[in-house]
């Protein structure tokens, strides 16, 4: 028997989540899209999976550019994640810094930058397989995601 969506969501969101923003620059344009639905796929080679609903604007970009970049954010960027989940939420400034060629968030917890192996639609979303090229790691608490609200670890 089919599932609804709100069952489906209120499921998942038992499991907790780090919470990402994926980024990517389009000449000198960059976007960024708030992204929990990021895995770890493969040791060898390196790939990681981010998976990008087929409505959402960066889904476009990601479909013609080569490479994105995630940014793992740490538990003091929580209005981050809502600036790029489309809340209104104002920046004072600009969020980003380079990292390999790629446009990520400045003291995020962990920055990987890609190039995109695979693209696979799966449902209403496409999973984008991206090849690490870079990582880099700070040491900050993560934030995390659980039941539809923002979490700290200890």
């Amino acid at each position: 028997m089919p599932i609804n969506a709100l069952e489906f969501r209120e499921t998942l969101g038992r499991w907790p989540s780090g919470v990402t923003v994926v980024t990517m620059r389009d000449g000198e344009s960059i976007h960024g899209i708030t992204v929990s639905a990021f895995s770890s796929l493969s040791l060898e080679p390196p790939l990681i999976g981010v998976a990008i609903a087929r409505r959402a604007r960066a889904h476009a970009y990601l479909e013609r550019l080569p490479s994105f970049g995630v940014s793992v954010l740490n538990a003091d960027q929580q209005h981050l994640s809502e600036h790029f989940a489309g809340r209104p939420v104002e920046l004072s400034e600009s969020p980003f810094e380079e990292f390999g060629g790629l446009p990520l968030i400045r003291g995020a917890l962990a920055h990987v930058a890609c190039t995109i192996a695979q693209r696979v639609p799966v449902g209403d979303h496409t999973l984008y397989v991206g090849q690490i090229e870079l990582t880099r790691l700070g040491e900050q608490a993560p934030l995390a995601y659980h039941r539809g609200a923002y979490r700290r670890l200890a």
